[in-house]
């Protein structure tokens, strides 16, 4: 059967690749390690079980309208209002399947053929193949450690031409935990307006943030902003809900009502009962949050310490999210017997081989000295992992 051009295109995810990979060990009996998946390992909230339980005993368990449960939109709108200042309606507003569900959505409600999108590297790993699914063309902005791998407005503008249609923020960063400040979002805000471009902010870390740094939403921080924003969000995150497969999107009145006309046609409604779950996660409180987020925080040092006491490692201090992006090129070119570690995908194959523990290669981020590791699990497998890492590292020659 001869599959579509776009399809056969479509490479797959590495980090489920990964995923994969590293189960099929862990069902073959072996003790692996891994820092590749990037969801909490922490339980959904009980208040949130307890919800949706409540919800399929009352019987939501029917369709919900297309741009999604009118609670569940308000509710969104009201933690918009309330923990930033920022005017949304319901029906700006639209519940989605994930927020990668809601940047797939906005990229094709907003792309034509040929319309560029700027995308700065290291970028999450879906960002460029949905660009091109709706028919786009990301432009690829390297950044690095020396501007907190972060886009600066010279670069920005630099990238933009007579095609540039959209820009793409993530803020915290998957992979790096990398965040923009205040002042560095205003700064790209200035070049947004100037050139008249579309910005869509991807802000499923934003409750993840360390050391005091706060998280400012991109369409706050001028005016002219929210008209040509798009917010993405949800609730995997935050409240461990991946597998509720729930996120978000806020945005002008006639992009929700494009998204709603093609959820109509593809996915319909998201569940009731997780929906109806979902407006309980959003009234949860600071101090609900937390004991995870303190977690993450502890964690982050820990794994920090570890990984830039290995001879050659150095790793940037991110400043959100639950992930390290360590560059580890100082191996590159060293030899595992007839084998030469080459690149981040050498790299990553021969930690899972050797040692039994998964990382992300930084090659599929668009940064190839690096890996990506998530510190969303225990302490203990943190140590256990980082120690094979170096002991796997020290055996290259």
């Amino acid at each position: 059967m001869k599959i579509s051009k776009v399809v056969s295109a479509i490479p797959p995810s590495q980090t489920l690749a990964i995923d994969a990979k590293a189960k099929a060990l862990v069902a073959d009996g072996k003790d692996v390690v891994s820092f590749g998946p990037g969801e909490p390992d922490f339980d959904t909230p009980e208040a949130v079980k307890n919800a949706a339980k409540a919800a399929l005993d009352a019987g939501l368990t029917k369709y919900s309208p297309a741009p999604g449960f009118p609670e569940l939109r308000k509710a969104i709108a009201t933690h918009y209002q309330r923990d930033y200042g920022l005017a949304y309606e319901p029906a700006e507003t639209l519940v989605t399947c994930g927020g990668k569900h809601a940047i797939f959505e906005a990229f094709l409600a907003l792309l034509d053929p040929g319309d560029e999108v700027i995308v700065p590297a290291p970028y999450w790993v879906s960002y460029p193949p949905m660009v091109e699914i709706a028919g786009g063309k990301p432009v690829i902005v390297t950044t690095d450690e020396s501007t907190g791998f972060t886009l600066t407005p010279e670069a920005l503008g630099a990238a933009i031409t007579p095609r540039t249609r959209m820009l793409v923020l993530n803020s915290p960063s998957n992979p790096t935990g990398a965040a923009y400040p205040r002042a560095a979002l205003e700064a790209l805000a200035k070049v947004v307006v100037e050139r008249d471009i579309v910005v869509l902010t991807d802000e499923i870390y934003e409750y993840l943030v360390y050391d005091g740094f706060e998280f400012v939403p991109f369409v706050s921080v001028a005016p002219g902003l929210k008209e040509r924003t798009i917010i993405v969000s949800g609730f995997s995150k935050t409240f461990a809900m991946t597998g509720w497969r729930l996120g978000y999107a806020l945005g002008p009145k006639e992009f929700v009502s494009a998204c709603a006309a093609l959820q109509s046609q593809s996915t319909s409604n998201m569940p009731t009962f997780a929906q109806k779950a979902a407006v309980t996660a959003l009234a949860l409180t600071a101090g609900d949050l937390a004991p995870m987020i303190d977690a993450f925080a502890r964690r982050r040092e820990l794994i920090l310490r570890l990984l830039t006491a290995i001879p050659g490692v150095t790793c940037f201090r991110p400043q959100g999210a639950f992930y390290v992006f360590p560059n580890v090129s100082a191996y590159y070119g060293k030899r595992d017997g007839d084998r030469v570690i080459e690149n981040s995908f050498d790299l990553s194959d021969y930690l899972l081989e050797k040692a039994l523990v998964a990382v992300v290669p930084g090659g599929a981020f668009g940064a190839d000295a690096n890996v990506r590791l998530s510190y969303a699990l225990g302490d203990a497998d943190i140590e256990r992992g980082i120690g094979r890492i170096a002991d796997a590292l020290a055996a290259l020659r």
